[in-house]
């Protein structure tokens, strides 16, 4: 069962935009990270909830998406994100999360899929227009963007060829993505 939910954890960047996700199941996703391992038990990460249509429009326009397909500027209105989780490492707590920021996210994700949505969890965005957009205070700073929604892709997970670790598009708009084989992971 844990194999079939990490299979259909796959980093999705277009969604049925009009599927909405309420702040009690984001509630409820954030909730899962209580359970969650932490290094040194800080439990110094934090998350902002963003539901709002305006203000998820405006996350949107502070991230990056898809490094690899350099001629897809990311997904076209109504394909976009319903809700955002925004991971945030309280600083007057801990400067240093350690790997909780991973587990959390990660674990986030897997409980998004069990409910039938998915997402991308997201490095790359405009840190200061971001700030802006959530005014957020000086002690929280972004680690991560959680874009979430109902999935409108099919993502292929391939075996890697020829150590190429580059994902792609199909025309067709199905997402591949090139995975090592387990002869590659154990040392």
């Amino acid at each position: 069962m844990l194999k079939e939910l990490l299979m259909k954890n796959r980093s999705y960047r277009r969604f049925y935009q009009n599927v909405r996700i309420s702040e009690d199941e984001l509630r409820e996703l954030v909730a899962l990270t209580s359970y969650c391992a932490s290094g040194r038990n800080a439990q110094a990460l934090r998350y902002r909830m963003v539901t709002d249509e305006r203000v998820c429009e405006q996350v949107f326009h502070t991230l990056a998406w898809a490094g690899y397909l350099k001629d897809w500027p990311g997904p076209e209105e109504g394909e976009r994100p319903s809700a955002y989780l925004i991971q945030l490492l309280d600083t007057a707590i801990e400067e240093n999360c350690l790997c909780d920021d991973g587990i959390q996210a990660q674990t986030i994700m897997l409980g998004a899929v069990e409910k039938g949505y998915g997402g991308c969890i997201i490095k790359a965005f405009k840190n200061d227009a971001l700030r802006e957009v959530l005014s957020l205070p000086d002690n929280l700073r972004i680690m991560y963007v959680l874009a979430l929604g109902k999935p409108k892709e099919t993502v292929v997970l391939e075996p890697m060829k020829g150590g190429d670790i580059r994902y792609w598009r199909e025309a067709d708009g199905s997402h591949h993505v090139p995975k090592r084989p387990l002869s590659e992971l154990v040392v």
